[in-house]
């Protein structure tokens, strides 16, 4: 099954999608975490989709991949902003995760897309959270995966998790750009489902050869502590809504995703135990089953001619 990679202008920037599956299948939208390019939603998570029928769009948000680079901040300006939203302090960031969604449905539009169903990781999960919300009619269903509510009382990372992801990214060496992201990812990843550090090593070798840019990972990181507590949008969402969390992550606690799940009407919840942070390969087929099994449900598929 051939992907189709191209680019769209959307929301006055220029945004990197791949599309995946039958022409005529249901939309389904990905919409990737903090500072992750389109090829983390792993290949065999999407055609695993694609062969449920469905057409599956990945994308680079902005500031990643090889969607617009946003311009610069300035190191000085960035840490001032990370510092000041970290301590829920009033900042501007260059834009917000409303811009991101706005994003999201400006891609639906250059693909005439109507309706899709709507999954979220992480970041992800909370641009997701505000498509559903704010615009209804777009949204057949929605999925969001190890996502939070926003609630300033939940449970923050753990203390070697947000040390490490508060570290700023090193911008012209690459080696040790690759070992601060190993070390990160090694540090939310899955107990249960353990990934080797080969294949590790491998896909933070073909995200960096896609594109290196730490700037977009701070800015990211800039927008999702600006943000402000999604719970009276998460009551608005009538969309059939799944959501799925790990019970071991380290990063976005359960309760996080327990919060989510009691805020957004009818909302099915599953906590899954061994999952961390992260799509290790061995929960791929249970991840796709949960997800395509929801969104068949919420609007059911058509038969591709």
């Amino acid at each position: 099954m051939r992907a189709k990679v191209t680019v769209v202008r959307a929301n006055a920037i220029d945004i990197e999608y791949e599309a995946i599956g039958p022409r005529n299948g249901p939309p389904m939208v990905l919409i990737m975490g903090l500072g992750m390019q389109l090829t983390a939603w792993p290949d065999e998570f999407c055609h695993g989709l694609a062969n449920r029928g469905f057409r599956v769009i990945r994308f680079d948000n902005r500031d990643t991949g090889l969607s617009t680079k946003m311009p610069a901040l300035g190191p000085l300006t960035a840490t001032a902003l990370l510092a000041g939203a970290t301590l829920r302090l009033p900042v501007r960031p260059r834009y917000g995760l409303p811009d991101m969604a706005r994003d999201a449905i400006g891609l639906m539009d250059a693909l005439d897309i109507d309706r899709a169903h709507v999954v979220g990781a992480s970041m992800g999960g909370m641009i997701a959270q505000i498509v559903a919300a704010d615009y209804p009619e777009r949204v057949k269903s929605l999925v969001s995966l190890m996502s939070t509510s926003g609630k300033a009382t939940l449970p923050g990372p753990s203390p070697r998790v947000l040390k490490n992801l508060l570290r700023p990214r090193p911008r012209r060496d690459t080696e040790r750009s690759m070992a601060q992201t190993i070390e990160f990812l090694r540090l939310i990843a899955s107990p249960g489902y353990p990934t080797s550090d080969a294949e590790l090593r491998a896909k933070v070798e073909r995200s960096l050869r896609r594109r290196h840019h730490p700037d977009g990972w701070t800015r990211h990181l800039i927008a999702v502590q600006a943000a402000r507590s999604r719970v009276r949008a998460l009551r608005r969402i009538r969309a059939p809504t799944l959501v799925l969390h790990g019970a071991d992550d380290p990063l976005i606690r359960a309760a996080a995703g327990r919060d989510t799940a009691a805020n957004i009407p009818g909302a099915r919840l599953r906590i899954i135990p061994g999952w961390g942070h992260d799509l290790p390969t061995t929960l791929l087929p249970t991840l796709v089953r949960e997800i395509a099994d929801h969104c068949a449900a919420a609007a059911p598929l058509r038969l591709a001619s």
